[in-house]
């Protein structure tokens, strides 16, 4: 596998990536990872690897080859492509030392991780599978990115490159088979892998969990969950909080934004920043919560789909998604059954729709337990790695799905 996010990354794509590694070993494959340094939602360089140039460690079974590589602490589209290029030219530089694999998979919206993928699997001549988490293309396009629209060509080329070397491409979404099939990929390669509920079921009483973090009974609190970066447009939220001081807005997690969303918040005291808490705790603090928040820039459209979206549905409590309705989020949110949809940017909508479902407990609890049903029929991690192990046997030569 080529993933520059892995453990002990807890936020984005880095889970699910460790999850189907650690699935491939514990059912007796030998397992190869080639990643990147530990910096993600941060943007930071996790202390423990800051003298590591190269280093190989086994986890849990998987060997990890990890490469150092530039990382950019405000996201630009110069600094986002020096980062690109250097888990590139180190990838390619410095390939894992070991015997020839059977097959690479390569989790993408790393761009240079799915051309070294597809750079390996040509050197090695066995099967090369992208799964696509997020079209970086789009992205550059529609984030808000300084340099997005030139920064968007070159991505788009390099996600081509990529996609078209691959004896099939996995998508986490249908809103992007269009977007891969247009990148001149056959239909009939294309597969839909959706993304699993990887976090576990909340385990402590919501009175005691909220207690701990104190956040009392009589206040209504809508968390927000993972990377504060440009697309997710959370000033939305910050302005939500200003206008209503009985709401308790939380922000939990870290990102490029972060010290921005922190001087636009300053003086509200119904705002709170919460760093990432331990993979122990994460279930049962979005649980603790009345409200659980999805948001974008309204001009986010089919770039992604939130991984947090997975772990909202198996806390069990109401989404309020503010996104633009056409996109993949919205139309996860909808099939769900497990929230509501707002107009993205507008601050007096979202705090509306909040408000509604703390004033309503019986419609939140409803729609939580919506979410629980969908993860339950559709996004277990059986399911969800039984696809991906699906994926591997056809682009093997095993039957197809």
């Amino acid at each position: 596998m080529v993933s520059t996010n892995y453990a002990p990354e807890h936020a984005g794509i880095g889970p699910y990536a460790t999850q189907i590694a650690e699935h491939w070993a514990a059912v007796g494959h030998e397992t190869h990872v080639l990643a990147g340094m530990p910096h993600y939602p941060s943007w930071s360089l996790d202390p423990a690897y800051a003298k590591a140039w190269r280093r190989t460690e086994e986890r849990a079974g998987v060997v990890v080859h990890r490469r150092r590589h530039t990382v950019p602490p405000r996201q630009t589209a110069l600094r986002r492509a020096a980062f690109e290029a250097s888990v590139l030219a180190h990838g390619l530089v410095a390939p894992p030392t070991m015997a020839r694999p059977h097959a690479v998979l390569a989790q993408m919206p790393s761009l240079a991780g799915g051309i070294i993928g597809a750079r390996l699997a040509a050197r090695w001549r066995v099967p090369y599978v992208p799964i696509v988490q997020d079209l970086m293309g789009a992205a550059a396009a529609q984030s808000g990115i300084a340099g997005g629209d030139r920064a968007a060509a070159l991505a788009a080329r390099a996600e081509t490159y990529a996609v078209r070397r691959a004896a099939l491409v996995g998508v986490i979404h249908e809103t992007f088979v269009d977007k891969v099939a247009a990148m001149g990929v056959d239909r009939g390669r294309i597969r839909l892998v959706p993304n699993w509920s990887h976090v576990t079921s909340p385990s402590a009483p919501r009175a005691e969990t909220r207690q701990r973090l104190g956040w009392s009974e009589g206040e209504t609190v809508v968390l927000h969950s993972g990377n504060m970066g440009l697309k997710q447009g959370l000033e939305v939220l910050v302005e939500a909080a200003r206008r209503d001081p009985k709401t308790r807005v939380v922000l939990l997690g870290d990102g490029n934004q972060r010290a921005h969303l922190t001087e636009l918040g300053a003086g509200i005291p119904n705002l709170e920043f919460m760093a990432p808490v331990g993979d122990d705790e994460f279930p049962d603090t979005l649980a603790a919560a009345d409200v659980l928040a999805v948001t974008q820039r309204a001009s986010v459209l089919d770039m992604s789909v939130p991984s947090k979206l997975t772990s909202y549905f198996a806390a069990g409590r109401p989404v309020v998604a503010s996104v633009a309705a056409e996109g993949g989020t919205a139309h996860e949110v909808q099939r769900s059954g497990a929230g509501v949809l707002v107009p993205p940017e507008d601050p007096d909508a979202l705090l509306a729709e909040i408000r509604r479902l703390g004033d309503d407990p019986a419609a939140a609890e409803a729609l939580g337990a919506q979410g629980l049903r969908h993860v339950e029929a559709h996004l277990t991690r059986a399911a969800g790695l039984a696809r991906i192990d699906a994926l591997i046997e056809e682009a093997l030569g095993g039957p197809s799905t």
